[in-house]
């Protein structure tokens, strides 16, 4: 069967990103520098092959090439890995608070950070409730004017500092980014007191009402604090 235009570059691309992984996972626990014969004989890719593929691996800082034409992994590999170890050890200390905030509430409990103009979901526990709200974990929304985005945007908008320091937390919102769900955030801080991500409670308008949050709003605020605690802060919020 012949292929058709828009399909060509989809399949090469493809291709050409699982050719660039291979010569990634080339490197062996105690390399050094291995050379360019080296990583043919490892990978089955011909040395021109490598070669184009290590261009753009050096643009992007995931190799380096030595004057003699070998290779070694650079600091951006570093930098992911740093990423993907802190992330678990942050789920650590995450996932338990979310549980028993749930155990708590009955309501769904998230923890949330800021992605450029929106906000990533990045661990969650559903209430036990059939009536919910359906977000999970990796979700990205918007950075609107939920009480959510706007610990987020406090945060992290330098112009902000003075409004951070002098707002009362939690927030709390109903109907601001989907008329059917309110939410209540606080921010969580860590090391240095370096602000982490918010820590957040959601659910349904006919449930999750103004009365509800002032009950919930105190169990928000300590989950918030002992978070923080446990994440290396000393800030009082």
């Amino acid at each position: 069967m012949k292929r058709s235009a828009d399909q060509a570059p989809a399949l090469e691309g493809v291709a050409s990103a699982e050719r660039t992984l291979t010569l990634l996972s080339a490197f062996r626990k105690g390399d050094g520098a291995v050379s360019l014969a080296e990583l043919s004989a490892r990978t089955g890719l011909v040395k021109s092959t490598i070669m184009r593929l290590a261009v753009s691996l050096e643009a992007h800082g995931y190799l380096g090439r030595l004057p003699d034409g070998s290779y070694r992994l650079e600091a951006e590999l570093l930098r992911l890995g740093a990423i993907y170890q802190q992330s678990f050890r942050l789920e650590a200390h995450v996932a338990p608070v979310l549980e028993r905030l749930v155990a708590a509430t009955g309501e769904s409990a998230a923890f949330y950070i800021r992605r450029g103009e929106q906000r990533l979901c990045l661990f969650r526990a559903d209430s036990p409730q059939r009536l919910r709200l359906h977000v999970r974990a990796g979700d990205l929304l918007p950075m609107d004017s939920s009480a959510i985005a706007r610990v987020l945007r406090l945060f992290t908008s330098i112009e902000l500092v003075g409004e951070a320091e002098a707002t009362r937390f939690p927030l709390f919102t109903s109907g601001a980014h989907d008329p059917h769900a309110a939410g209540m955030a606080a921010p969580v801080f860590g090391s240095d007191d370096v602000f982490v991500g918010a820590l957040t409670l959601s659910g349904p308008v006919t449930r999750f009402t103004r009365e509800a949050a002032l009950v919930a709003g105190p169990v928000l605020l300590e989950a918030a604090r002992g978070l923080s605690r446990g994440l290396g802060s000393r800030l009082a919020f």
